[in-house]
This record gives C-alpha cells, sequence and structure tokens, in this order.
C-alpha cells in the first residue's frame, strides 16, 4: 500500500461513501485494475465507489489534500487504457457506478439530464420510454456508462446523422481536482457567456475533472426506419453506393457501416447465432439503416430503389433487407460483434483512425499494402462507420504466430497504419480516445502550439497532476 493510502487515510474515506463504497479486497479490486482488451494490468489499493456527486467531490477533496491520484473509471471499456491505474500501486480508482440516476427527461425541451454511472444503453431505453430518442450508439452500451462516453468523446454508429458526444451535450456537471463541483447542468441551445467549458472535460478522458452528470440533447423516436445487408466487391463500391443514398436523401441515412469479408467470417465462426443473410459471400459488406420521425416517409421503397439500381449498375452484387425487428436486430449483431469475433480469433492490434470519407477506400488499399509487407500472414481486418471517415482498420495476428510476439509489434504496425493516415490528412485517434496507448504520438501529431495549449490547460485547471496521470499527455513536456 503506498505510504499515503494509510489505514487512517481509508478510514476518512469509508467515512464518506459508506462500507458498500469501499473496495479493498484484492480479488473486489482486480476487476477494475485491467482493460478488457487485457493490454494493461495496474494494481490500486482501493476503489472508491461514491454514491452522490457530494460524497465523489469529498473524495476528490480528500485526495487532493494528501496529493493522492485517483483514475476514474466508468464501465471499463476503453479500447486505449485509459481507465487503468498504473502498476505501481499509487492510484485510488474511483468508480462512478453507483451514481445511476436519470434525474429528468423533458420531452418538450428534448433534454435528458442524467448521472455518470447511467449505461448508455440504460439512458437509450429511458429516453424511448420518453417517446426519445437519445441517438448516440456503440457497440459496448450495455456496458460503456455516460460518464465515460462523453469522458472520450464517443463517436459510434450514428455519428454520421447526430454528430459524436459532444454535439450532444448541452451542460455538465463535474468534480474538479480540488474537489469543488462545477454546477454547468444548463438545458439552453444558445448561451453565449464567455469560454464553452462543457468542451474543455468532453474528450479529456477524466485528465481535467470527472464528469458526474450531463443536460443531453435528445431527438423524436424515428417512426420507420430500415435496414439492409449489402455485398459489395469493393470499397469504391462502397463508397458509390453511399454518394447514391446521400443523393436521394442524406436526412435519413442513421448509419453506414463498412465490413470485410473476412471480418465477417469471423463473426460467423466465433458469435452464436450469427448468420449471413445474403446468399453470395463478397469481399466487403455494407450495412445502410435509414430512419426518419416523419410518418409515411416511404424509406423502404427508397431504399429497394437505390439498391435495384445498385444491382443493375454492378455496384452491390447481392442484398438483403431486413422484414422485421429481429431481422433488423440479427443485421445489426453482425457488425457489433466485429470487436468480440477478432479477440476470439486471436490477438489484434487496433487502429482508429479518421480520413475524408472520399478517401476511405484509398487508405484502406495503401494501408493494407503497407501492414502485409510490414508483417506477411497479418491478417487486414478494416471495418467501422464509413459514413463518417472512421474505419478501425484492426490486424489480426498471422496464423500460427504467437500472440505475445504480434502485440509486441503494436507501435511499429500503428506507426505504419499513421503514416498512410498522415497522407490523407487524416487523425490517428476517432473516437477511442488517447488513453496510456497513444500520448507518444501526440507531440508528432500535434506538436507545437496545439500540444503546448493543452499541457497549459492541464497544468491550470490540475497543477498537481493528480487527476488520471499518464493518460492523453505525452510525460516529457513539449512547451
Amino acid at each position: 500500500m503506498p505510504d499515503a493510502v494509510t489505514p487512517s487515510f481509508l478510514d476518512s474515506i469509508r467515512a464518506i461513501v459508506g462500507d458498500r463504497g469501499l473496495l479493498t479486497d484484492p480479488n473486489d479490486t482486480a476487476p477494475y485494475s485491467e482493460d478488457w482488451r487485457r493490454l494493461y494490468r495496474g494494481r490500486t489499493p482501493a476503489v472508491v465507489r461514491p454514491a452522490t456527486t457530494r460524497e465523489l467531490a469529498a473524495v476528490v477533496g480528500l485526495c487532493a489534500r494528501f496529493g493522492i491520484s485517483v483514475v476514474p473509471q466508468g464501465g471499463n471499456t476503453s479500447m486505449v487504457g485509459g481507465a487503468v491505474p498504473a502498476e505501481d500501486g499509487s492510484e485510488l480508482v474511483l468508480s462512478t457506478a453507483r451514481m445511476n440516476h436519470v434525474r429528468a427527461i423533458d420531452p418538450v425541451d428534448m433534454t435528458m439530464t442524467i448521472e455518470a454511472g447511467v449505461t448508455l444503453k440504460a439512458a437509450q431505453l429511458a429516453a424511448a420510454e420518453a417517446g426519445c430518442l437519445l441517438p448516440l450508439s456503440i457497440s459496448s452500451e450495455g456496458t460503456a456508462q455516460i460518464g465515460g462516453v462523453l469522458a472520450v468523446n464517443a463517436g459510434g454508429n450514428n455519428t454520421v446523422r447526430y454528430g459524436n458526444a459532444r454535439d450532444m451535450v448541452l451542460g455538465l456537471e463535474v468534480v474538479l481536482p480540488d474537489g469543488e463541483i462545477w454546477n454547468g447542468l444548463r438545458r439552453l441551445r444558445k448561451d453565449n457567456t464567455g469560454y464553452c467549458l462543457r468542451q474543455l472535460f468532453v474528450g479529456s478522458e477524466g485528465t481535467l475533472g470527472i464528469i458526474t452528470a450531463a443536460v443531453l440533447k435528445l431527438a423524436p423516436a424515428p417512426r420507420e426506419i430500415a435496414v439492409a445487408l449489402c455485398g459489395v466487391g469493393a470499397v469504391e463500391d462502397a463508397l458509390a453506393l453511399f454518394t447514391r443514398f446521400q443523393a436521394h436523401d442524406a436526412a435519413s441515412i442513421s448509419a453506414f457501416e463498412l465490413m470485410s469479408g473476412l471480418g465477417m467470417q469471423f463473426v460467423l465462426r466465433h458469435i452464436p447465432g450469427a448468420s449471413l443473410p445474403v446468399e453470395t459471400p463478397a469481399p466487403f459488406y455494407v450495412l445502410v439503416e435509414l430512419a426518419t420521425p416523419r410518418p409515411n416517409a416511404g424509406l423502404r421503397a427508397m431504399l429497394e430503389g437505390v439498391l435495384e439500381q445498385a444491382l443493375t449498375d454492378g455496384i452491390v452484387s447481392d442484398a438483403a433487407i431486413a422484414e422485421s425487428e429481429a431481422q433488423r436486430a440479427a443485421i445489426w449483431k453482425l457488425r457489433e460483434e466485429h470487436s468480440e469475433a477478432q479477440k476470439r480469433e486471436g490477438a489484434s492490434i487496433k487502429n482508429d483512425v479518421s480520413v475524408p470519407v472520399s478517401k476511405v477506400p484509398a487508405f484502406i488499399r495503401e494501408a493494407t499494402v503497407a501492414c502485409e509487407a510490414l508483417m506477411p500472414g497479418v491478417r487486414v481486418v478494416p471495418f467501422g462507420h464509413m459514413g463518417d471517415g472512421n474505419i478501425h482498420f484492426n490486424l489480426e495476428q498471422p496464423e500460427g504466430s504467437d500472440a505475445t510476439w504480434f502485440l509486441a509489434q503494436d507501435h511499429a504496425v500503428m506507426d505504419t497504419v499513421n503514416e498512410v493516415v498522415r497522407r490523407y490528412d487524416g487523425s490517428f485517434s476517432a473516437e477511442h480516445g488517447i488513453g496510456r496507448l497513444k500520448p507518444y504520438m501526440m507531440p508528432d501529431w500535434r506538436g507545437g502550439a496545439e500540444l503546448a495549449l493543452m499541457q497549459r490547460i492541464k497544468a491550470a485547471i490540475d497543477p498537481a497532476g493528480i487527476m488520471n496521470p499518464g493518460k492523453v499527455l505525452p510525460e516529457e513536456p513539449a512547451l
């Protein structure tokens, strides 16, 4: 146990959160000390689970007085190790899981006021019960919590229509590094009163403060949804299909997802109940979802019309349209289980990158060639949000290779992919954040004035550096 985290200190924590709010047994803290990808495994003397914002603020204030670092953690679904404590056991994990109340939903204002520990799926269901839509959707939504989703500015399947997480945030409640509470839970669509502080914390990955609650924008619930899975011969065909849907009715596109034939094979091999609804396997697949709150909008007819012409023109080789909610869910399962299927297939190196939508085909082609030249036998599995240019360019270990050896090549592989990303003016992190995995990339990609500004913000808000140390910013100053 670190010197500062004494039994007396833990007694003070227990006095704030109660016995239920403090875990110290290593068997209890172990699940909080490892990320789901098992890339990072740390240690913590305690996991603190406050039930209210005031409890959380009191805990952070106590940690600030004793100089003890805290690692905020929601559902621990980070893809980049953003919620894992250090290996030396010096950092407390601060879980928001017990702060799980929907405080209010206003279907007139179209807003939801919600605490950080509510899972995204639960938030979606609460919005639906009120006749509204929370349009943010990610594969881990059953586990991911609102606080973490906002802290990493998650993107997800509906970004093409509704934007990223930050586009849905009207207000925040945040506990600052000294334990002070900033109550910015405003529901205003217009509030031009100085710096937009909420956007400092969205995407900051818990390095500036801990999001405890938020006001989120809702959307009208869809009255008509049409979903199809299409086989295409190349990524260029997928892009051509996307532009056709845009030309017909861009506002109706709620998702446009790309999957490779190899990735689909992994899903069919490893995910129980998964089945391909089209007769002919294809090199690539597209999942397109159209949705609208307008009644009798004729989305099904539009979907059929676009696909019929695409089939005639040779852009699409085969297509299946969902005839029921069960079929729609089955098609989406093929997309959402990609990460889990890759995990079961073996070790994978993940690249969460973005390029302009028009450059997605060229990027995938060039990055594939570069990675296959770097590591013969590597299996390239690109998939993701083609409608907004965010591709998860994942690499599966060569068949018969050692997983530990393969994962040790992660920086070389990521750097190879990122060199192609750079040529197309893209980003090395589209929606997963920086975490512990990618801070070393920041000086090269965001150096100079941009990184210096980030470091000044961090130093001003968290001068003691106790908030989620080792995440986002590189250790060496770039001032």
